[in-house]
């Protein structure tokens, strides 16, 4: 999970500033966590072993992770929800449910497993059908990973199972590829960043090139590139550095109950 809060912390630089290079600075003095990580880390904690895995549950935790962390940089119908008596789903497409579903991957232990958490971790507030399919193309991705598959049936079972073509490579979609938080246009994008990585350090590189999502892609990209390669360690001990504590003993009871990515 580590290689999600990662990509996040390295891309929150560049948010918005439509980069479109490949060797920049790891680490700026600006660099910091978003609500990906955020996010991230209340999936982990609602997925601790024998826990309650409720959709309402989740709900509670989204909301005091939120309103702990209030300057995370949350989108405004997300905010709103943070702060609701009544919160309710709201029918987004857009990439935030595939941000923070790395956890339903690492924890499953079917790919089916993966899939139904991946949908309810998406669904209290992104049930829109390219929601739900977003978060889980991500957690299937990660599930496999960490399971041996290649990246060729990784691939493979990403597009048959959710038409995403994943055909292109990093270097064909950068040109003309342009900010989009939605699902359907950054989901693919991000995965495909993995599929043509060479290491974990690469994979984030190639995600926040595209100039896009920037923080939200190389968080997707780096949460299933960290269940194929190591997380550097001088990578590793920044964003550790950076994650508030609070967060941070939440990543460090995670990876104590389910291991490390």
């Amino acid at each position: 999970m580590l290689g999600a809060i990662a990509g996040d912390i390295i891309g929150s630089f560049f948010e918005r500033s439509r980069v479109k290079f490949y060797d920049f600075d790891l680490f700026y003095p600006w660099s910091r966590f978003t609500d990906d990580s955020v996010m991230t880390l209340a999936v982990a904690r609602w997925l601790m072993p024998d826990s309650d895995r409720s959709p309402d549950r989740l709900v509670g935790i989204m909301q005091e992770f939120g309103r702990e962390y209030p300057d995370a940089g949350y989108g405004y119908r997300f905010n709103q929800w943070l702060h609701s008596s009544d919160p309710q789903p709201y029918g987004s497409w857009g990439n935030g449910s595939a941000m923070r579903v790395s956890p339903a991957g690492i924890v499953a232990s079917t790919l089916d497993e993966a899939l139904g958490l991946a949908r309810i971790s998406a669904s209290v507030t992104h049930n829109h059908p390219a929601g739900i399919a977003g978060a889980q193309a991500v957690a299937a991705a990660i599930w496999m990973a960490r399971h041996g598959a290649s990246k060729g049936d990784i691939r493979d079972y990403i597009q048959w199972h959710f038409s995403y073509d994943l055909t292109r490579t990093i270097e064909e979609i950068r040109p003309d590829y342009r900010w989009d938080v939605s699902c359907q246009g950054s989901v693919p994008e991000s995965i495909i960043a993995f599929l043509d990585g060479r290491d974990f350090e690469d994979t984030v590189r190639l995600a926040v090139s595209l100039g896009g999502d920037t923080d939200t892609m190389a968080c997707i990209a780096g949460s299933i590139a960290a269940c194929v390669y190591p997380i550097p360690r001088e990578i590793a001990l920044r964003c550790e550095e950076i994650l508030a504590p609070g967060l941070l003993a939440t990543l460090r009871d995670f990876e104590r109950a389910t291991g490390p990515d």
